[in-house]
């Protein structure tokens, strides 16, 4: 496949904002965009994700999260401007990690709600999720190889785990792009919502923070055991990925991609 088909120029615009953050009935719900609406994670989205995750986490009135993207679009991945920027760099690996052990760490339940193309970082976070109802049409893809990257958020261990190393090596590897069908076959995607997967997710979430707190707290940290040897491996995963950053080949190849997306 062509690379530049991983980054459809259309779905890139600004599309109507929806709010960063909504909380009701001890659920809050996290929109996964750039601040213009862009379905993006640049750096400061990224800051307001983890800073937004760390604020749930103390909260007892928040009891489940739901992170949400676009309609049509769950999250197209990373700003490659920000990677083609050698004076960011510093600042987007700082983000990058905070949100990366944020995720690895947080103590409540997440479930997404994937309702179209979910690529890059936009898949790699849904692997730190309890859940994640997809519409019937959504894909999953991660061309990070092609893009002269390696795997983040600790995927080179959550998705061998999750989906087999076989099917964790073509989605790596081979940068195949899977289909609803085929992700909940894999174990990526927990269900394929029938009708609106918004509606799914909530419906879901609600049944969550019905439970008993406590039990469902302890519960879950069983089920995900310690998380420090996931942040080990965000860390080792970072750094070969900044390492990249300052190859010239990896450089000219995203950059070339990033025109064609403009």
């Amino acid at each position: 496949m062509n690379i530049s088909q991983s980054f459809p120029a259309s779905t890139i615009e600004a599309t109507p904002l929806r709010p960063h953050s909504e909380f009701r009935n001890h659920i809050l719900t996290i929109t996964v965009t750039a601040d213009d609406g862009r379905p993006l994670l640049d750096r400061k989205a990224y800051e307001r994700l983890a800073a937004t995750l760390n604020s749930a986490a103390d909260d007892g009135e928040v009891r489940v999260v739901v992170l949400r993207g676009l309609a049509g679009c769950f999250c197209l991945g990373g700003d490659l401007s920000e990677f083609l920027d050698e004076t960011k760099h510093a600042g987007l690996i700082d983000a990058v990690t905070g949100l990366f052990r944020t995720l690895a760490t947080f103590p409540k339940p997440i479930i997404a709600c994937v309702d179209g193309d979910a690529v890059g970082v936009g898949c790699t976070i849904l692997f730190h999720c309890d859940m994640v109802i997809a519409s019937d049409h959504s894909t999953f893809r991660v061309p990070f190889v092609d893009l002269g990257l390696v795997p983040d958020a600790a995927t080179s261990i959550l998705a061998p785990e999750r989906m087999g190393y076989g099917a964790a090596f073509r989605f790596f590897c081979l940068g195949d792009t899977f289909s609803a069908t085929e992700a909940n076959a894999l174990g990526l995607v927990s269900e394929i919502a029938e009708g609106d997967a918004e509606d799914r997710t909530l419906a879901r979430a609600r049944q969550l923070a019905r439970k008993p707190i406590e039990a469902l707290r302890q519960t879950r940290g069983l089920l995900r055991g310690d998380g420090s040897q996931l942040c080990d491996r965000i860390d080792e995963e970072i750094s070969l990925f900044h390492r990249a950053l300052q190859d010239d080949t990896t450089l000219r190849r995203l950059a070339r991609i990033a025109r064609l997306v403009a």
